[in-house]
């Protein structure tokens, strides 16, 4: 018995097959393009994400020697807050707008007028940003009004897979979470918001939980993927939740930070919770219960950024550079980096906040300003951080994840800055893997998305505080958090 699960990024779509004991058996990727049609817009084709889902399958199937009676259950993970828009014969009637895309700043404010600042809270536990759905859905009835007065359905991207596999119109709760459509705390669409931006519901997909079973592999896609007619197919859960899943982030006490490109520190509840200024995300999650999400928009890029751009022409590799890093003392020599690289979201939510060193002097080298980068970004985390400890959720370990988790010496800054243990697990595909728990749960081999966890994912590598250093970076710390309010108007300024 074998599980699948598919990761539909951004960038690419990745697919892996798990056994029943959690290995992953088998894994390929399939690329296709982000198309940038005005600045600050990003969108992409629904087609070219079934295309390459589909050849992905068929070439695991095939290439790989997998057989698609092996397959069980299939679960999904996906680039969350896309718009897909179908018309009443299902096709597509525009490329997707994609989360990153930004044209809906007006359409944002908007919303909070209509709504209110505290009612939008109080109905989605969050605030309208122009990553989100239902802004993207105004900005159409608006600027395309031709098309919208031909949509039937509305899908989210990972969903308009499932539709092309299964036939069903449906999403996952974690997913809807980020349309700002959805009543996180009762998990269901809300009536509040839907009449309030008068978007009918009869556009929306039906809505599961993460592990349920919502319908099963057609004919057709059987023919076109190689898969075996019948095969379950489960909810899945928004790439956030189903990555949580996939480290095992599903009890109260285990955080994630996951430090790829940007950088997110999540946390599972069993209650729902808000924080009070909306400065975190609270989404359900994949296990039938809530997260909290602080997202920073620059991390791991941000040593891309020193490693590939600034030091490209030394010839410098990312490990040269972090072998001089090594060698400066914690708090480097009371240089600080401000990690805003493409402004920020967590916790200030600001578009035009800008990157830049503080406290520059004439003994501060090169091995300084590495080490600032990866201590600057670590602040940057510990500011979600602490606003998941403001909302009283135990903070008992620490997983990391991404290509920034590759370095031991950023493990230890972060366990030093967070004061807590730092793990590293035995699972490497997050996502994916996240989805092909979920479809192992739904098709029945484990009771339920926290035991599948408990039993397939094991810490592996531990880094400790070291105590010397916590007194300096607190202090240090003190001086970041402070930095952002006394820069904002000069940030507004250079913008």
């Amino acid at each position: 018995m074998n599980f699948l699960g598919i990761d539909l990024g951004t960038s690419s779509v990745k697919i892996i097959v798990m056994d029943e004991e959690g290995k992953v058996i088998a894994s390929l990727s399939k690329e296709y393009p982000v198309f940038y049609p005005e600045q600050g817009w990003a969108e992409q084709n629904p087609e070219d994400w079934w295309n390459a889902t589909k050849e992905g399958i068929k070439e695991l199937i095939e290439k790989k020697q997998i057989n698609g009676k092996t397959i069980k259950s299939i679960g999904f993970s996906g680039q969350m807050h896309g718009l897909v828009t179908l018309d009443e014969n299902d096709k597509v009637l525009m490329p997707a707008i994609l989360w990153c895309d930004q044209r809906t700043g007006e359409e944002c404010e908007y919303i909070t007028e209509v709504v209110g600042k505290d009612k939008l809270s109080k109905y989605t536990g969050n605030k309208a940003l122009t990553g989100f759905t239902a802004p993207k859905i105004l900005w159409i009835k608006k600027h395309r009004q031709e098309v919208y007065s031909k949509v039937s359905h509305i899908l989210l991207p990972k969903d308009y897979i499932r539709f092309k596999l299964t036939g069903e119109y449906a999403t996952d709760v974690s997913d809807a979470s980020g349309t700002l459509l959805f009543d996180v705390e009762n998990r269901v669409w809300s009536k509040e918001m839907l009449n309030a931006l008068k978007i009918s519901e009869d556009l929306l997909p039906k809505c599961y939980e993460s592990s349920q079973v919502t319908g099963s592999i057609s004919k057709e896609a059987a023919l076109e993927t190689g898969l075996e007619e019948g095969t379950l197919v489960v909810g899945g859960a928004g790439d956030q939740a189903a990555g949580a899943v996939g480290t095992g982030t599903v009890e109260s006490g285990i955080i994630s930070v996951a430090m790829g490109t940007s950088g997110v520190v999540f946390a599972s509840q069993k209650e729902y919770a808000v924080d009070s200024e909306n400065r975190l995300h609270s989404f359900c999650h994949a296990n039938d219960e809530w997260h909290v999400m602080g997202v920073m928009l620059s991390a791991a890029s941000c040593l891309k950024w020193w490693v590939e751009a600034v030091n490209k022409g030394n010839s410098k590799t990312f490990d040269e550079l972090l072998y001089e890093a090594e060698k400066i003392p914690a708090g480097s020599e009371g240089l600080i980096f401000l990690p805003y690289l493409m402004g920020e979201r967590t916790p200030y939510s600001d578009p035009y906040a800008k990157g830049c060193f503080i406290g520059l002097n004439i003994t501060h080298t090169r091995a300084h300003m590495t080490r600032a980068i990866l201590e600057g970004v670590a602040f940057g985390l510990k500011d979600s951080l602490e606003l998941v400890r403001n909302l009283n959720i135990p903070i008992n370990e620490v997983r990391v994840s991404g290509g920034g988790a590759k370095s031991k010496l950023w493990r230890q800054i972060l366990a030093d800055i967070f004061e807590t243990r730092i793990d590293m697990i035995n699972s490497v595909d997050g996502p994916s893997y996240g989805a092909a728990i979920l479809a192992a749960v739904g098709a029945g081999k484990f009771d339920s998305v926290n035991e599948a966890c408990s039993k397939l994912i094991k810490v592996t590598e531990s880094v400790y505080p070291n105590k010397m250093n916590i007194d300096k970076y607190e202090r240090m710390y003190r001086v970041y958090s402070s930095l952002y309010s006394r820069l904002k108007d000069t940030f507004n300024e250079i913008s």
